[in-house]
């Protein structure tokens, strides 16, 4: 499966080209068959289902929008999602424990922005760590606020991670084995059969798919193992009426968690000792384990050729456990104090049922496409944390590990405390209108009927009580126009807003959260452009935008003790993305954000005292991120290639006093094709061996991992 070793150039914004869309590059006979398998990660006219639910391409949406398929996530080896997030415009993602989910973009971080399975909204930044990238499909991201496609959140974008499902095709069989530093390895395959003796009359069609990886670790003690299983079974009921039954699970398990590496004191710029640099403070028996399996039960049924409904009825269950001592800093005589254990059980359930009608038509006699549909779901969430005050003194040239269930407090095992229950209906609409030949406009619209119920089982007080229960209400939209400059060229201009939760999460908030106060509320504008250049040699897109987040939870500015409904931040950005056919067997791809992200309003609560952070950045928010990718095609079976990744500094605290440095990230690869299915690959990452923080708070800094080596073989029939 050699893919082409053409260079892109991505330089940017939230545009994405597409490489199906340029004009072909006169090629000799060595280096066609290459080229036509280039992937790249800016593609303008393939269908998306992230930035609206009409089908339409990247350059028919008003909106930023990129996607990575699955010949991009092979052809940069992506072993998980974040991997193949972090390559994507302005992301950046990072997966300690405690924020497993973590994602900064377009100057907001977690809850907002929504991270989907499917389409699947879970409402939980805990609940969406990363998965083995064997079992995606692709993924689709658009830029700003989003509720109105994806329910309330989405402030600063939404991400969404599509799996694999069975396919018409009759055999296919694809597998990858692959083994790098630290045991760092990797076993997966995928089948695809048409269910009958004869596959020109099949009707059903299955897909099995199924990864196993595991390693020990950079830092001491640090195991992981991960396992995915998908299957799916596609039925073609009737020339009209398709059913797809899917169901996956996902199990993650990781012994003697890294939490992070103390930073040397009395610096405003974080740094670890290097010396030290793999060490692990966590308890010896420390864990994190989860348990996901999903059912989706996908029906589509065409009415004519202009209408079509589809039913999507699904359900999701998951059990994450942690177990650990979480909080390290050194004190004066140099030695560590660890701190902060904690257990904890999440129980978390989502069912739900999805239903959606498209029609094509003609209004006031203009073309018109529209997408109609309820959606329903039912997410509870059972939450035991044991926390303790403990606190223990090691000295890091020597110490022991220690037992969690020798830790006074937490060692008396699981104590139920808290039950989230969250009913949601909903009603959406989308159209876009066909005004001229050049110009379209995009409109949507969604009202959400959220319900929570939330049932305490500790102890009772005024902020806590023992049932509390909140309604909203939020109205969200979109309202976009496209205007074609060229077959080739277009420019966009589009307003949405969103409503999300005040502070954290539905799936976890307390009445101290979201017990008196409304949804917050954003909104953006933004106008970019989508364009092919040099007779199609090269795609790029552009996107300026604004984004105000407001009426969220922060300290009152007169008592440190109250909260209130005041916070506002603003975010102001451009986007950049693009790829260049530089010669017939050079391509280069690159991507580039900039965002000045401020806190308008925010104050919090330090030594009894409510202090302003007017002005600030917010935390592990950084200003520039920026890709790099370079290959060459040397003949059709030999490829290599480079990579570049820059990210900003970014702050630790509030307060801006406390910073990690940026850093840059170089990695480098070499492929062979034995043969039309066999590929095997050479690649290392962090080639330089950069020391970097790939998120800081509190006193730590959670290094990324060292430099890497690693070979993997594919094969595909």
């Amino acid at each position: 499966m050699i893919r082409n070793t053409s260079l892109v150039l991505l330089m940017g914004t939230t545009c994405t080209c597409a490489w199906a869309d340029v004009a072909p590059v006169q090629l000799d006979a060595t280096t066609i068959d290459a080229e036509q398998q280039a992937p790249s990660g800016v593609q303008l006219d393939e269908p998306i289902r992230t930035g609206s639910r009409l089908g339409l391409t990247a350059r028919q949406t008003p909106a930023s929008v990129s996607v990575s398929d699955r010949r991009v996530i092979e052809q940069r080896d992506a072993k998980d999602s974040q991997d193949v997030i972090n390559a994507m415009t302005g992301v950046n993602a990072s997966a300690n424990p405690g924020y497993g989910g973590f994602v900064a973009y377009r100057g907001f971080t977690q809850n907002q922005v929504t991270q989907l399975y499917n389409g699947i909204n879970l409402g939980y930044s805990s609940a969406t760590r990363p998965v083995d990238a064997w079992v995606l499909d692709r993924v689709e991201l658009i830029g700003g606020p989003s509720s109105f496609l994806h329910g309330a959140g989405a402030v600063g974008g939404s991400i969404n991670y599509i799996t694999k499902l069975a396919s018409r095709d009759a055999q296919t069989l694809d597998g990858r084995i692959r083994y790098g530093s630290y045991d760092d390895s990797e076993v997966a395959f995928g089948i695809n059969q048409a269910l009958a003796e004869n596959p020109a009359d099949a009707r059903h069609f299955a897909r099995l798919d199924f990864s196993h990886s595991q390693g020990n670790g950079y830092i001491d003690r640090n195991q992981r193992k991960t396992d995915s299983l998908a299957f799916s079974l596609l039925s073609d009921l009737s020339p009209n009426l398709t059913h797809t039954l899917a169901l996956e699970y996902q199990e993650d398990k990781e012994d003697s968690p890294y939490w992070g590496s103390p930073i040397l004191p009395g610096r405003s710029t974080m740094k670890i000792d290097k010396s030290r640099r793999f060490e692990n403070y966590n308890v010896a028996d420390g864990r994190y384990e989860q348990r996901v399996r999903w059912l989706r039960s996908i029906l589509d049924y065409q009415v004519s050729d202009s209408t079509s409904v589809q039913n999507t009825l699904y359900h999701y269950n998951a059990q994450r456990d942690y177990r650990n001592l979480e909080s390290y800093r050194y004190n004066s005589a140099g030695n560590v104090v660890r701190s902060s254990p904690y257990l904890q059980r999440h129980q978390q359930s989502v069912i739900g049922d999805r239903v959606e009608l498209r029609h094509d038509n003609s209004l006031f006699g203009l073309s018109s496409q529209w997408s109609l549909g309820l959606d329903w779901s039912s997410m509870h969430q059972t939450l035991y944390p044991t926390s303790g005050s403990y606190s223990d003194v090691v000295d890091p040239d020597h110490f022991a590990p220690g037992s969690f269930y020798d830790i006074p407090g937490v060692n008396r095992g699981l104590t139920k405390q808290r039950r989230n229950e969250v009913l949601n209906r909903a009603l959406f609409a989308e159209n876009r209108l066909q005004l001229t030949d050049r110009l379209a406009l995009l409109t949507a619209l969604r009202y959400d009927y959220l319900d929570m119920q939330v049932t305490n089982y500790g102890p009772v007080s005024p902020s806590s009580p023992a049932y509390f229960e909140r309604r909203w209400e939020p109205l969200s939209g979109r309202i976009g126009l496209t205007y074609e400059l060229t077959p080739t060229a277009s420019v966009y201009l589009q307003y949405s807003n969103s409503a999300d939760l005040p502070a954290g999460s539905l799936a976890s908030a307390t009445y101290s959260n979201v017990g008196l106060f409304d949804l917050s509320k954003g909104e953006q504008w933004e106008a970019g452009s989508k364009f092919d250049f040099l007779d199609g040699r090269g795609a790029a897109t552009v996107a300026v935008y604004q984004i105000v987040r407001k009426d969220f939870a922060v300290r009152d500015a007169n008592d440190p003790n109250l909260t209130v409904q005041a916070g506002q931040q603003t975010s102001r950005g451009i986007e950049l993305s693009g790829r260049l056919q530089v010669t017939p067997k050079l391509l280069a791809e690159a991507n580039y954000a900039y965002v000045d992200a401020r806190y308008d309003e925010f104050n919090e609560a330090v030594g009894g005292v409510s202090v302003s952070r007017k002005g600030n950045a917010p935390v592990n928010v950084p200003a520039n991120v920026a890709n790099l990718w370079l290959s060459y095609a040397f003949t059709q079976d030999w490829s290599a290639g480079v990579d570049a990744r820059y990210v900003d500094s970014v702050y630790a605290d509030n307060a801006n006093s406390l910073k990690a440095p940026a850093y840059t990230l170089f990695g480098a690869f070499a492929r062979y094709r034995l043969d039309q299915h066999t590929t095997l690959t050479g690649r290392v990452r962090n080639l330089t061996d950069e020391v970097y923080a790939k998120q800081a708070y509190g006193q730590q800094y959670y290094m990324g991992a060292p430099r890497t080596f690693e070979v993997a073989m594919d094969v595909k029939f």
